[in-house]
């Protein structure tokens, strides 16, 4: 394994490029060799627009590029040290590494996919899928560290082509336990906790990150905050920031679909909950993992407007929030 210690002056260029970058995004003044978060996609497992959709819901994204999203997925980011960390590995891998190279690039010493590991919330195809990438048809990484939770990593062991990846020594399974710190470096540990969802192939988790300065909080699946055993307004107040289930804005936004199928907190029905708390709380919300029919993904719907009224708002590719 190479060296973590690095000279400042080898370090300085990306420091650099961090101070010009932190007046973008909801990133505030900081240290430019501060930790941080690099929102990496917001849409829900299937991107935006979604295939074979071309209803009104995805048909502008089609004809115009711009509108489109990646998969939800965050980068951790330490420019001091120059390491980064996926959350989540999504379909849309190949575009948000060089997203994540062209923002944090990686030390020069270095081959591709320079990662210093991935962390899975959970084996819904949005959020692991991209591991593919890392095989020996493609990248052909060296032992990337993956953190997955028990089920998650027996599910990656015991079937094709996951457990190739691992057999090939792509990648380096490494177990996770609920509510324990997994310290990164020095500077930043992530703790993952189990949420109720659909857990047909592994148990599912949220994360807190933290870092020397701020703490956020990345729930991008739940069934229903009520199913929780514990508060989320409560755990929103121990964090600076709470990227959160957004996946649906309101109920009967699938028609003839049964929405009970597929549980999530309506985008609603998190406003409606949160609407009591002070500002400063509402303000840290930021609703991520939309699906292809949820409004909000647009700019200049009601939805959004109706979010940003409440004192919310919903995540955007490029954002970055210093830990």
């Amino acid at each position: 394994m190479r060296s973590r210690l690095i000279a400042l002056a080898g370090a300085l260029p990306l420091l650099l490029l961090v101070l010009v970058l932190v007046s973008g995004g909801h990133m505030p003044a900081q240290r430019v060799d501060a930790p941080f978060i690099l929102v990496l996609g917001i849409a829900q497992d299937a991107g935006y627009p979604q295939a074979g959709c071309e209803k009104e819901c995805c048909a502008a994204a089609w004809r115009d590029p711009s509108r489109r999203r990646s998969i939800t997925s965050l980068a951790i980011v330490d420019p001091l040290s120059r390491q980064r960390w996926l959350i989540e590995c999504t379909p849309d891998f190949r575009e948000q590494l060089q997203m994540l190279d062209d923002i944090a690039p990686p030390a020069q010493d270095t081959r591709e996919a320079d990662l210093d590991g991935i962390l899975l919330t959970h084996a819904h195809v949005g959020h692991y899928a991209g591991l593919i990438h890392l095989g020996r048809e493609a990248i052909g990484a060296d032992h990337v560290p993956v953190f997955a939770m028990p089920r998650m990593k027996a599910f990656l062991e015991s079937n094709g082509p996951w457990d190739q990846l691992v057999s090939l020594g792509n990648i380096e399974l490494r177990e996770m336990k609920a509510d324990t710190a997994i310290q990164l470096n020095d500077r930043i540990a992530v703790t993952p906790f189990v949420v109720p969802h659909r857990d047909e192939y592994s148990e599912t988790v949220g994360f807190r990150i933290d870092g020397p300065n701020r703490s956020i909080l990345f729930i991008p699946d739940i069934d229903k905050w009520v199913k929780w055993d514990r508060r989320i307004e409560d755990v929103i107040a121990e964090v600076d920031v709470a990227y959160l289930d957004g996946t649906f804005y309101a109920n009967g936004e699938i028609p003839g679909r049964d929405m009970s199928e597929i549980p999530h907190p309506f985008i609603e029905e998190s406003m409606l909950r949160f609407a009591s708390l002070p500002a400063k709380e509402r303000a840290k919300a930021r609703f991520i993992h939309l699906n292809h029919t949820n409004p909000a993904l647009r700019a200049d719907s009601d939805a959004r407007a109706a979010i940003e009224a409440a004192g919310m708002n919903v995540a955007s590719e490029g954002d970055r929030d210093p830990l």
